[in-house]
């Protein structure tokens, strides 16, 4: 069974701590490009030390990774350029499940699929995987993949809360077609389903839209702000808060794996895997569809 359809507990995006297997969480998620153009690979390849083979380990590739544009895509040249680079970086000899960062409009994907196919038959990566792809796309990876009888995409990760759910109208049933399983990102709407945010009253500057006013413009709308409060009063009625409302939702969808969930200290990833275990009901769901869709 593919690493994208086997993950107990949240996946984790963070990249200053000790792995905290205790709690739960089995998936750890980055990128080449995050902290600084393989930080966030550096950091995590120290940390796991002994301990890598205990979790699955996910990374991606395609985006910009120098200024001149000479590293970033999917072709053939790049790719085994790309993964010989994070497997230094994550001290380790293979990856969980490498993921294709963003679809490439200049290479084709015949050629992006059968490097990703020798990698897997190399052993240094186990499984693959796409983010941000539109519909139309996992459909031609799909058909692609079967055609050449090479290794498909067994994932994918795009945003996806309880205010961001277009993914609904052709991703998601495109995904449940051909078997991927979903790995949202931003799944508190970068911080506006934490509860943290008054409506009316300007973000607190140490917050994420305290620091960067484009995401507070672009989450912190009239209707996003009047579902907010309609579900904080139907997570209260319940006895839950809206950290736990955001997360259990989530992982009471069937075709996501894992959440990823960022966190910057280390109580956010307590509080996080703590938020995941309420279990609700076909009617609760059903009046959350009604709230955030009606």
């Amino acid at each position: 069974m593919s690493p994208a359809r086997n993950i107990a507990g949240l996946g984790c995006s963070c990249v200053w701590s000790a792995p905290r297997l205790d709690l739960g969480i089995t998936l750890f998620d980055t990128a080449d490009i995050y902290a600084g153009m393989g930080g966030s690979e550096t950091v995590l390849g120290t940390v796991l030390g002994d301990r890598r083979k205990e979790i699955v380990l996910a990374t991606k590739f395609s985006k910009p990774m120098a200024a001149d544009g000479t590293k970033q895509g999917a072709s053939r040249r790049y790719i085994m350029n790309a993964v010989e680079a994070s497997l230094t970086r994550l001290k380790t000899d293979y990856i969980d499940l490498y993921q294709q960062h963003d679809y490439d409009p200049l290479t084709p994907m015949e050629e992006t699929l059968r490097a990703l196919d020798d990698l897997v038959r190399q052993g240094k990566v186990r499984y693959i995987g796409n983010s941000n792809f539109p519909a139309w796309r996992l459909a031609e990876a799909e058909f692609t993949a079967r055609a050449m009888n090479v290794s498909r995409f067994v994932s994918c990760q795009d945003e996806y809360s309880l205010l961001v759910r277009d993914i609904e109208k052709d991703l998601l049933p495109a995904a449940q077609e051909y078997k991927l399983g979903l790995l949202p990102f931003f799944p508190l709407a970068s911080g506006l389903l934490t509860g943290k945010y008054q409506r009316g009253a300007a973000a607190p500057t140490d917050t994420r839209f305290g620091k960067v006013p484009a995401l507070r413009d672009r989450y912190v709308t009239p209707r996003n702000e009047d579902i907010v409060e309609k579900l904080t009063a139907f997570a209260k009625a319940r006895g839950h808060s809206m950290l736990e409302l955001a997360f259990s939702w989530l992982a009471a969808r069937p075709q996501v794996s894992s959440v990823i969930a960022g966190a910057t200290r280390v109580a956010q990833v307590e509080e996080n895997v703590k938020a995941i275990a309420w279990k609700l009901g076909a009617e609760e769901m059903a009046e959350i569809d009604k709230i955030t869709l009606g």
